[in-house]
C-alpha cells in the first residue's frame, strides 16, 4: 500500500495566523466518535494485513502473539520526514526508543536517517547495527558512566541537566569540546491534562517536567558561566515538549529556542524534538509536516537575517510518526466468555496484552483493532458484527486493550466483527512504544517476535520468540542459603 498517513487524514482544520509555526492538524472527520464506533465493524483487513499475509505473518513467527512491521510504510514515513522543509539544511534523528528493533535502525540508517538516543545502552545498541557513532545523538535522564568514551567514539551528548553539564565539563575541561544543551522551554504538551505547566504522562516540558536544564538557568547565565568555566562548545540547542503536538504550545517554544541560540555564538544547529501526532483513529488528528515545516523555515530565515547571516541546521526527532502506523500487534482470541444483566459484557481474550502493548493500561491510549478469521481467508469474513470488550492473557485487572475513550479505568466496548475462539485480532498503532515499551515477561511471558512484510509481501523474522528458558537464565541461588 503506498497511502501516505497524511492522506488517511486528508480533511485539515483550519489554521488561524497566530498558528503558522506550528503542527497543523489534519482529521477524517470532526465529528466526535463514540468509542462503539472507533473502526468499522467487518473490515477485510487491517491498515496493511489481509487475513491473508496476517495468517502468514503468524506462520513465519511460529505462532502468535507477534509484532509485524510494513516495510512500504516505514519507507513512506520516512520519506515524508526527510522532505520536511528546511531553510540550512536538515537531519532527522530517529528516536530509536520508539521501536529498537536493529533492523528497523538498519533500514532508517540505509535512508539517510541519524539516530536519537535516551541512554548508553541505546548507544551501544546503535552502533552494534551499524550506525555510525557520529550520526547518533545521545539525550538522557541518565549520564552514563562511560559518556566520555561515547563522546570520544564521536556521539553527540545534549547535557540534560546543570549537573550533567558540570560532569561533562569536569571531564573536558580546558578542551574546547563540543556539546549539546537540551532546554525546558517552560511548557509541555501531551496527556489527558489540558494543562501547558502541569504534569502528563507524555508531557516532557514545564516546571512538572525533570526533563532538560529549566529556561531560566539559560537565561540567569547560570548555564553560560558552566561553558565558559570549562571552556566548551555549545554546537546544538535541543529542545522538545512532548507528544500533544498542540500548535499554540509548539509555536511558542519554537520561537523561544531560537532565542537560547542566540546566548550561545557557536550554535549551528537547533533541535526541535519530534512529538508528532500520529491519528491511530478514525477522526484523530495527525500533523502535516509539510504544512509546519515551511513557516519553520521562514523564522530560521529570518533569524539568520537578524543575526549578521547567521545559519542554523534544523533537527528533528520523530519517532511515533516513523513507526507507529508501520507495526501491528498479531494475536489470536484465545477465549471469549460473558457477563449478563444491564452492566454485562462480552469480553474477548487475546493471547496478548500489557505484556505486548500496554499503552492502554498506561496512558488510556486507544489503538484501532480488527477482527480477521482465523482461516486466514478474506472471504470468511462474513456480516455479523457485536460489540465486545477486549482484553489481555496476564492475571491483571488493568489489562484491558480497549479503555473507554476519555476514561483510562473505564471499560470501552467495541463494535468489531463477531469473533471465534482462533480468530486474529490486528492491533494497529503498535509500531511506536510497543515492543519497545513492553512489560514482557510479567506472569512469566515470553517475549514476542518480530516479523517484516516487504515490498513484495514476503513476511520475514527479525527477532525470534525469547525462548523460555531465558526469562530465569540470570537467577541465581546461592550456595548454603536453604
Amino acid at each position: 500500500m503506498k497511502l501516505s498517513t497524511a492522506a488517511l487524514f486528508s480533511v485539515a482544520f483550519a489554521a488561524s495566523q497566530c498558528d503558522a509555526f506550528s503542527p497543523t492538524l489534519r482529521s477524517a472527520s470532526s465529528t466526535v466518535v463514540s468509542s462503539t464506533k472507533l473502526q468499522m465493524a467487518n473490515p477485510t483487513e487491517s491498515v496493511f494485513l489481509s487475513p491473508e499475509t496476517a495468517k502468514k505473518c503468524v506462520e513465519v513467527a511460529g505462532g502468535s502473539p507477534l509484532y509485524a512491521y510494513s516495510m512500504d510504510k516505514l519507507v513512506e514515513n520516512a520519506d515524508a520526514c526527510l522532505a520536511f522543509p528546511n531553510a540550512y539544511g536538515l537531519t532527522v534523528r530517529y528516536a530509536m526508543k520508539a521501536c529498537p528493533n536493529g533492523v528497523i535502525l538498519k533500514l532508517f540508517n540505509k535512508k539517510g536517517i541519524h539516530i536519537d538516543a535516551s541512554s548508553g545502552f541505546e548507544v551501544r545498541r546503535a552502533m552494534m547495527n551499524g550506525i555510525p557513532a557520529e550520526n547518533i545523538s545521545l539525550s538522557t535522564q541518565e549520564l552514563p558512566e562511560d559518556f566520555a568514551e561515547l563522546v570520544d567514539m564521536g556521539v553527540k551528548l545534549n547535557a540534560c541537566s546543570i549537573s550533567q553539564l558540570e560532569r561533562f565539563g569536569q571531564h573536558y575541561n580546558g578542551t574546547g569540546q563540543k556539546v549539546g544543551v537540551r532546554v525546558n522551554p517552560g511548557v509541555g504538551s501531551g496527556g489527558f491534562s489540558a494543562s501547558s505547566t502541569g504534569f502528563s504522562k507524555t508531557n516532557v516540558g514545564g516546571p512538572a517536567s525533570s526533563f532538560g536544564i529549566w529556561n531560566k538557568f539559560v537565561e540567569d547565565g547560570t548555564v553560560p558561566s558552566i561553558v565558559e568555566k570549562y571552556g566548551l562548545v555549545v554546537e546544538r540547542i535541543h529542545t522538545h515538549i512532548g507528544s500533544g503536538s498542540d500548535p499554540a504550545i509548539w509555536q511558542s517554544v519554537a520561537t523561544k529556542s531560537l532565542s537560547f541560540c542566540k546566548i550561545f555564538p557557536t550554535v549551528t544547529a537547533l533541535n526541535l524534538g519530534g512529538g508528532y501526532k500520529v491519528g491511530r483513529n478514525k477522526g484523530e488528528p495527525s500533523t502535516d509536516l509539510q504544512e509546519i515545516g515551511k513557516p519553520v523555515a521562514e523564522v530560521f530565515k529570518q533569524f539568520a537575517a537578524d543575526n549578521d547571516g547567521r545559519e542554523l541546521r534544523l533537527e528533528i526527532e520523530p519517532g511515533t510518526f516513523l513507526v507507529a502506523m508501520a507495526g501491528a500487534l498479531v494475536s489470536k482470541v484465545q477465549d471469549k466468555v460473558h457477563t449478563t444483566g444491564d452492566e454485562g459484557h462480552v469480553f474477548l481474550k487475546m493471547d496478548a496484552g500489557m505484556t505486548d502493548v500496554i499503552r492502554p493500561s498506561l496512558y488510556g491510549a486507544i489503538h484501532p483493532i480488527t477482527i480477521l478469521p482465523g482461516s486466514g481467508k478474506a472471504a470468511d469474513v462474513g456480516d455479523e458484527s457485536e460489540s465486545v470488550v477486549v482484553v489481555g492473557h496476564c492475571c491483571e485487572s488493568g489489562d484491558l486493550m480497549t479503555p473507554k475513550e476519555g476514561e483510562p479505568e473505564s471499560l470501552g466496548e467495541r463494535e468489531l466483527r463477531k469473533a471465534e475462539i482462533g480468530d486474529i485480532i490486528v492491533m494497529d498503532g503498535s509500531g511506536a512504544y510497543c515492543a519497545g515499551m513492553s512489560t514482557k515477561n510479567y506472569n512469566s511471558y515470553p517475549e514476542s517476535p518480530e516479523v517484516l512484510v516487504d515490498d513484495k509481501g514476503e513476511v520475514h523474522l527479525i527477532r525470534a520468540r525469547q525462548p523460555v528458558e531465558a526469562i530465569w537464565a540470570n537467577e541465581c541461588t546461592p550456595e548454603g542459603l536453604f
